[in-house]
């Protein structure tokens, strides 16, 4: 005779299993569409593009194979070979600006919040507004903002008495770069804030309070006790970052237009890719989509790494 326990045991577990194979079911059906999207919009694009690339092009007529050559085309020919080095500089320099500003505020406002919940849904809205609106609707609002003749911000300025501190902030090479960094900033930093507080709800109680009965400060706290626990966090917005400032295009475009700006200052291989694409003569499909596999190969390689490296790095 099986026990009553038994009975009751059994049924539960079959709720169980059907219960999985329901959710299951669902994840696979939410999925899908997804995918298809992800296959027709990543996948295909990225397979013609690196099929382009192994072809001459006379205008939209394929021609020849040439395997390697476009590659070899514009790694060597001028301006190419000039325009690549400086824009992969111009990125880098990004990156580390959006980094050191960007990630460091959004850090700094997820703390604020999750110490003085007053609010906290209201700023984190605020916040969050600019990066609905399409970068390109953003860069040229700042650029008229920032207009030397009839932008509100040298306007204001000047009424304070600050007319040194009024300056073409888009047109002087040595400051365009940092204004897009800046901009760049303020409409993405509602990204980082709501990641890093997402990761701080996270963290126990507890952990924060044996700290605090050992007699740490707050400070001390958060460097030796929130800031390791927050190392995923940290790990998923650095590519994230890293990703968006080496496939950034349409607001320096907006800002910049498509020489990237005063002298160059503010080009990039978005920038670079699109003119190549567009202004690269008979053979701008050949050229261009090499030039495409190359920038996605370079991000694709080093997202993988620091990936890997800061993984290294969390707190289990």
């Amino acid at each position: 005779m099986v026990p009553a326990q038994e009975l009751t045991v059994r049924p539960a577990r079959r709720s169980r299993r059907r219960a999985g194979r329901v959710s299951a079911g669902w994840i696979t059906t939410f999925c899908l569409p997804a995918l298809a999207l992800y296959g027709l919009f990543v996948v295909v694009p990225l397979v013609t593009a690196f099929y382009y690339g192994l072809f001459h092009w006379d205008g939209t007529r394929q021609g020849e194979f040439v395997g390697i050559g476009n590659y070899q085309e514009v790694l060597a020919r001028y301006p190419l070979r000039d325009e690549i080095p400086a824009a992969l500089g111009h990125n880098v320099l990004f990156f580390v600006g959006t980094m050191a500003i960007q990630n460091t505020v959004g850090l700094g406002l997820a703390v604020l919040l999750h110490r003085n919940p007053w609010g906290k849904r209201l700023f984190q809205t605020l916040f969050s507004l600019p990066y609905l609106i399409s970068p390109l609707i953003v860069g040229y609002i700042w650029s008229l903002l920032l207009s030397p003749t009839f932008g509100p911000i040298n306007f204001a300025l000047r009424a304070v008495g600050l007319d040194a501190w009024a300056r073409p902030w888009l047109g002087e090479p040595d400051l365009a770069l940092p204004v897009l960094i800046l901009v760049n900033a303020w409409q993405w930093i509602g990204g980082p804030m709501l990641i890093f507080g997402a990761a701080l709800g996270g963290i126990p109680q507890e952990l924060e309070e044996a700290a605090a009965m050992d007699g740490a400060s707050a400070t001390r706290a958060f460097w030796s006790i929130r800031f390791p626990l927050l190392m995923p966090a940290v790990g998923v917005i650095t590519v994230l970052t890293f990703i968006g400032c080496f496939n950034i295009f349409d607001l320096v475009y907006a800002l910049g237009g498509s020489d990237g700006g005063p002298g160059g200052a503010m080009d990039v291989l978005g920038l670079l890719y699109y003119r190549t694409a567009f202004q690269g003569g008979s053979n701008a499909i050949g050229e261009s989509s090499a030039l495409a596999m190359l920038i996605f190969v370079f991000i694709f390689g080093v997202s993988l790494g620091l990936e890997r490296v800061l993984r290294r790095r969390e707190v289990h």
